[in-house]
């Protein structure tokens, strides 16, 4: 059995453009019963949804996995019911009581088990195949020589692995410094991302005053602050500050594409990528990238590289890539210091709303302006580049140089009748990062270099 792509969707356009550009399936949820908060969809957009992905030999995966309060339970009949006229392939579950209560009332519906269970061992899996489970979703913390020792132990059980996406500083899922911080509960998809916070040093003088403690040119030599954890006398942890600030919980991105073929030998049954808030240019992106990185290795495993595959991915806004918990324990490597954005050298430009004889009607997503290249990612994997030289408005046919992003505005682009068959609705395009200054091009090409590193063992 080939292993599975499995992509997220947060609206219905990037759960059709995630299978537009490769994935087997999606995983969706509603905001008030999942782990999705910022969902965008509605039931009517699941009920289309779901019929677009069969309708392309495609599967939707339904999450139910919150870990429900006695108040959330009087929604659960209603939910329940709700999903069986929906019809997904499956429904995620984390919580062991909404497990039974599925199984019990909607017995035709497949369960699978949600990352939220932090299932980590052949012996979890085990359990949860006696309750009736047909997949179980590892915890990102589980290690590939685990994950492949569970492959061995429970040949008969699906298993699912996070293979690209945001890494949480704490257990997936279970942390609890936004719930202290920002009273918004991680476990209801509403993490305020505290660990990303910049965290100011000062120091307190004897009068009692806080004082911010500013490290200028001719006060940075004379200080280095450290840590020192009780129970570690004499270890002691050094805490920087630079003019960015302090970053000192800032997990990377998650990225297994150099490790890829591992766990396509072992038959990894499905590889899930995180990004449920995402734009659909990355669902489209990253889809593209993992498809023919997993066609490829299948057509020809003994000469399959990742490299090709990661020069998309480096096109990508991101915190860096790490391999997490790959090799069994987070490195420093894994850690972003220096800045809380994500860098990348393009952005989101646009995407094809629609075509008109033969003409591209476009929806721009950033600012372009006159000489920008735009490259359409065709999903079949060409890409097609285009200088821009003017911005016609579709309605009015008004031109101009330039073209904000606008909510109800969509541009014409004239004559593209020989690009037509290769850029349906809904392909994307980027463009050069605007945002991306001198300055940022230090840390972008750090991330690479600390990421090959960390690939080969350095």
């Amino acid at each position: 059995m080939k292993s599975e792509l499995l992509m997220p969707a947060g609206s219905l356009q990037n759960l059709k453009t995630a299978i537009m550009y490769g994935a087997d399936a999606v995983y969706l949820g509603t905001p008030d019963m999942s782990m999705r908060a910022q969902s965008k969809f509605k039931l009517e957009d699941i009920l289309e949804g779901v019929e677009y992905a069969h309708s392309k030999g495609k599967k939707v995966y339904l999450t139910l996995n919150l870990f429900p309060t006695n108040s959330d339970l009087k929604k659960i009949p209603t939910f329940v019911e709700t999903i069986r006229k929906i019809k997904p392939d499956a429904v995620i579950i984390a919580d062991l009581g909404i497990f039974h209560y599925v199984k019990k009332h909607a017995p035709e519906l497949e369960l699978h088990v949600s990352t939220q269970a932090n299932i980590t061992s052949w012996m979890a899996v085990e359990f949860w195949k006696d309750q009736g489970a047909a997949l179980c979703v590892l915890a990102r913390e589980t290690p590939f020589k685990d994950i492949k020792e569970i492959k061995e132990k429970m040949p008969e059980m699906k298993i699912e692995h996070f293979v690209h996406g945001a890494m949480c500083m704490s257990y997936s899922g279970r942390c609890l410094l936004s719930n202290f911080l920002a009273s918004r509960p991680a476990n209801k998809g509403m993490c305020a991302h505290t660990c990303r916070w910049n965290y100011k040093l000062h120091m307190k003088l004897k009068d009692g005053s806080v004082q911010p403690l500013e490290i200028n040119d001719s006060n940075r030599d004379m200080f280095e602050f450290l840590v020192e954890e009780e129970k570690r006398p004499g270890d002691f942890i050094p805490i920087e500050e630079s003019d960015r600030g302090a970053y000192i919980m800032f997990s990377k991105d998650l990225c297994l594409m150099p490790v890829l073929n591992q766990y396509l030998e072992i038959g990894i049954d499905s590889l899930k990528i995180e990004g449920r808030n995402k734009s659909e240019y990355y669902a489209g992106t990253v889809a593209r990238a993992y498809r023919k990185a997993i066609d490829d290795y299948n057509k020809d495993p003994e000469s399959w590289d990742y490299h090709e595959y990661m020069d998309e991915l480096y096109t990508l806004q991101s915190r860096g890539y790490t391999l997490g918990f790959h090799n069994g324990r987070v490195y420093d490597t894994a850690q972003q210091y220096e800045t809380s954005r994500s860098l990348g050298d393009y952005q989101y430009a646009m995407y094809i709303e629609k075509w008109d004889g033969d003409d591209m009607i476009v929806k721009v997503k950033n600012a372009t302006r006159e000489g920008d290249e735009i490259i359409f990612l065709a999903p079949n994997g060409e890409n097609i580049s285009l200088v821009m030289t003017e911005f016609e408005d579709s309605k009015t046919g008004v031109k101009a140089v330039k073209a904000d992003p606008c909510v109800d505005k969509l541009l014409r682009i004239r004559n593209m009748s020989e690009h037509k068959d290769i850029l349906p609705e809904m392909t994307i395009a980027r463009k050069k990062a605007l945002f991306v200054t001198e300055e940022d091009f230090p840390y972008i090409g750090s991330n690479k270099e600390s990421f090959e590193g960390e690939i080969n063992g350095k």
